[in-house]
């Protein structure tokens, strides 16, 4: 193998990796039709110069797609019609319990796809969601119903406080006595801890 192929494969790499650095961080679940179109685009170019040999131009291609991209991002930001345009808004699937059916139809979701999104988010009966709505990004985002929210530390915390005060008292001063994990990192002090694990 030609050893100006590994070195121009070795600076693809770098620089492609610094480019999409740029360009931020998301996995491709959370990429927007844009991002994606980028994301492969520069994949393809970046295989460019080892068969035409021409690691510059490739470079600068590569750098052209990412600074199209935070343009694009920053007029999203920017207005709102852009932004709707080219990303996309939330559509709401379900509604108080209820199936959206015209929703799914618009975004080509089939009721068992939805309820496999659902089951990846833990969720088990379509009745206990008050919105769930597909994003962007195709992410489902939920509210459930108050009936079918967890409770919440601070509610469990009232509950307590309510019914046994104090045994809540007790747990607050035992609490107070244990020291915080996060102290070292505020404090940015280092403790006794080997010099290679510093």
């Amino acid at each position: 193998m030609d050893l100006s192929v590994i070195w121009k494969s070795l600076i693809l790499i770098a620089a492609g990796t610094l480019l999409l650095r740029i360009s931020g961080r998301k996995s491709i679940a959370q990429m927007t039709l844009a991002q994606t179109i980028v994301i492969i685009a520069i994949g393809t170019i970046i295989v460019q110069p080892i068969v035409e040999k021409s690691v510059t131009k490739t470079i600068a291609a590569t750098a052209v797609f990412v600074a199209t991209l935070l343009i694009l991002e920053y007029l999203q930001i920017k207005f709102n019609s852009v932004e709707k345009f080219l990303t996309g808004k939330s559509k709401v699937v379900i509604e108080n319990g209820t199936l959206n059916v015209k929703a799914l139809k618009k975004l080509r979701l089939t009721v068992d796809h939805l309820e496999m999104r659902m089951r990846n988010e833990g969720l088990a009966k379509i009745e206990d969601i008050k919105y769930a709505t597909i994003e962007p990004n195709g992410l489902l985002g939920y509210e459930l119903k108050d009936d079918a929210k967890p409770v919440t530390v601070g509610e469990l915390k009232k509950i307590l406080d309510l019914y046994f005060p104090k045994a809540t008292a007790d747990n607050t001063a035992m609490n107070k006595e244990q020291p915080n994990i996060f102290t070292e990192i505020n404090q940015q002090s280092k403790q006794d801890h080997p010099d290679y694990l510093q």
